[in-house]
């Protein structure tokens, strides 16, 4: 049913408009809530992710077509800022990305579950870093299984809810392996 939510994933509150942002998996959607009142403002998307930035844009992952849009009020389709070139593990790809982090500088952190890394994509670039994991599924502390969550702080750490492994591992940007 449209007023009933079916497997949500992440809430996020837009400042701007003094509104929560819910991120609806099950019924494909994004849905904006003022108050009581609901209003869809994206359709037919698999989405598990949200992140909004300082101006008001809403990223969202788009778990069925392995990218990353951004979308201002009003828009129909977004702007593609991440993957876009079908799932795969080169770099200028994701496959089922998943949660995702804004940072003050615009760049985007992901959690790219099946290809088991978080990837950096800087404002405006066409292939992403690779900033945690990255190195097959595993336990190893070179390792993630299945990243979620992530988030990244203004001293270069970035924290991941490594899933498949059922711990929390801190990254430095440029390191090869995290720690728990």
């Amino acid at each position: 049913q449209n007023n009933q939510l079916n497997y949500p994933t992440n809430i996020i509150f837009d400042k701007k408009n003094n509104s929560f942002i819910i991120s609806e998996w099950g019924n494909k959607r994004v849905i904006r809530y003022f108050g009581q009142n609901q209003q869809t403002i994206i359709s037919n998307i698999r989405c598990t992710g949200l992140a909004i930035d300082e101006n008001g844009f809403i990223y969202v992952s788009d778990w069925d077509n392995h990218e990353v849009r951004r979308w201002k009020q009003g828009d129909t389709k977004g702007e593609l800022v991440a993957g876009g070139n079908g799932y795969g593990n080169h770099l200028n790809q994701l496959n089922v990305p998943t949660f995702i982090f804004i940072d003050d500088d615009y760049s985007l952190y992901i959690s790219d579950n099946k290809n088991h890394r978080v990837m950096k994509w800087r404002k405006d670039a066409k292939e992403g870093i690779i900033v945690a994991g990255g190195n097959g599924q595993g336990n190893s502390l070179k390792q993630l299984s299945s990243p979620q969550g992530v988030f990244a702080d203004h001293s270069g750490q970035i924290y991941v809810a490594d899933e498949g492994n059922n711990r929390l591992m801190r990254w430095c940007e440029g390191d090869k392996e995290g720690e728990i």
